[in-house]
């Protein structure tokens, strides 16, 4: 489990960086010490610097000088033209006759540079120096595996110390960076069990701190929507339990034969209403779930709006007439390219709801004109209004003004969310205005849609 932790595979990460490119850096500084410790300038004026001192020095001197550059990593050899050594005490290391014909004869004033391996730890030169007047080869070996064995221990004393540095500040800000992932993946663990309350604080305004309050955001709406979906759920168990309820009852009356004869029809009719007060609260349930899962039928087609309220109007001539209402039309000639069904569905709900609302006598007044980039429509009734702290509430599932339920008026919450759905389905939008005992104004805007954008 270690082992497949973001931390472990981040530091793991790190640490193999920082050791690939120490050894990189290793060898490429080995390879340049080596290569590039000494010149052949550097070489060159050393050489110079030797036989101008063994040419002014007395010839007994000589061999002193000799061995006092010995200490200092540099091998001599002095050699005449038939190679016989000029000192008593052999080099290390040896030459060949034609390399010291070629120092004595050569015309070019620069030292001659032997040969070498660029992974040699020495370089040998040669130049012709003069003894008491006599011609000699001076060869001086300048060995420095000593001085790159030094250098590459401190290289390596080094490396080895800036991975453990780097090693062990890579384990403190990998572990900074994984905690609050952590502490998130804890968290979620807790919204699975239900615990929607869980929050984290984050102070840092970097990737990770937006990752914490975008799941902070989460976290609140999923919350939201639990409790919405517990509401719903004790919304929907109240509106059918209700009717429900009515229904076994009265009939376990007519069944038992309780109810006087003349009596039984009214009780049927209330068993009729309380099934179709059902049948209404599933149609509604179905259509929201349809709007819901973004795959209901639309068809948009042109068509005249004020014709189709003015259709509505007529078509719910018995509810209006039954209270003594009076509908003012203002309903300017639009032609509106919309699904007319749906947009049909939002109207009757607005029209039932002001019929509903309004007092005995009053008045309606439906509008309907064009505006810019679209049409409005506006529904207003006389009614009692809708209290202030009520209104944000109004397009919710199942919301009613009267919370306790004990309004004579029939319904289920679910017209203006259904008209607010439908709405938004063409990019309008719906609200409402409304002053307690001077009625409500609702006012739904479509705009026109071009028809790329009813497609999308």
């Amino acid at each position: 489990m270690f082992k497949r932790s973001l931390y472990f595979r981040m530091v793991v990460t790190f640490i193999c960086a920082v050791i690939i490119s120490l050894l990189a850096a290793y060898f490429i500084s080995s390879r340049f010490f080596q290569h590039e410790y000494t010149t052949e300038k550097e070489l060159t004026k050393m050489i110079k610097g030797t036989v101008e001192m063994i040419e002014q020095a007395e010839p007994d001197k000589v061999p002193d000088i000799v061995e006092t550059m010995r200490t200092y990593y540099f091998d001599l050899l002095i050699v005449d033209r038939n190679g016989i050594s000029y000192l008593e005490q052999p080099p290390s290391f040896a030459i060949t006759q034609a390399d010291v014909d070629h120092i004595l004869h050569s015309d070019d004033p620069v030292p001659f540079m032997f040969p070498y391996a660029e992974r040699d730890s020495s370089r040998m030169v040669g130049s012709p120096v003069a003894i008491s007047d006599q011609p000699y080869a001076l060869i001086i070996d300048f060995n420095y595996e000593e001085e790159v064995a030094g250098r590459r221990k401190t290289i390596i004393f080094t490396l080895v110390t800036a991975l453990f540095i780097g090693s062990f500040v890579i384990l403190l800000v990998s572990r900074h960076l994984v905690n609050p992932i952590k502490k998130l993946t804890d968290a979620a663990k807790e919204m699975a069990k239900g615990n929607f309350s869980v929050r984290l604080n984050s102070k840092n305004k970097d990737e990770v701190g937006e990752l914490i309050t975008s799941f902070n955001h989460m976290a609140t709406e999923v919350g939201k929507i639990d409790q919405m979906r517990q509401n719903f759920v004790g919304n929907v168990s109240h509106e059918i339990q209700s009717p429900l309820t009515s229904i076994k009852g009265f009939t376990k009356a007519l069944r038992d034969e309780i109810i006087p004869k003349q009596e039984q029809r009214e009780y049927l009719d209330i068993i009729y209403q309380e099934t179709e007060r059902l049948s209404r609260l599933s149609e509604n349930l179905l259509r929201l779930a349809s709007l819901d899962s973004e795959h209901h039928p639309y068809e948009p087609e042109k068509y005249r709006l004020d014709e189709q309220l003015r259709r509505i109007v007529l078509a719910m001539e018995p509810q209006w007439k039954k209270k003594n209402l009076q509908i003012s039309l203002d309903l300017a000639p639009v032609e509106l390219d919309a699904d007319q069904d749906l947009l049909e569905q939002v109207w009757l709900n607005l029209m039932t709801n002001a019929i509903k609302y309004s007092a005995e006598n009053g008045t309606i007044l439906l509008e309907a004109k064009r505006v810019h980039g679209g049409v409005t429509v506006k529904v207003k009734d006389g009614g009692k209004g809708i209290p202030a702290e009520a209104i944000p509430h109004i397009f919710d599932r199942f919301y009613k003004v009267d919370q306790a339920r004990s309004s004579k008026i029939d319904g289920s919450g679910l017209g203006l969310a259904i008209a607010k759905k439908i709405v938004a389905l063409h990019q309008g939008k719906i609200h409402v205005k409304s002053q307690q005992g001077a009625g409500a104004v609702f006012t739904v805007s479509i705009p026109e849609l071009r028809e790329e954008e009813m497609n999308d």
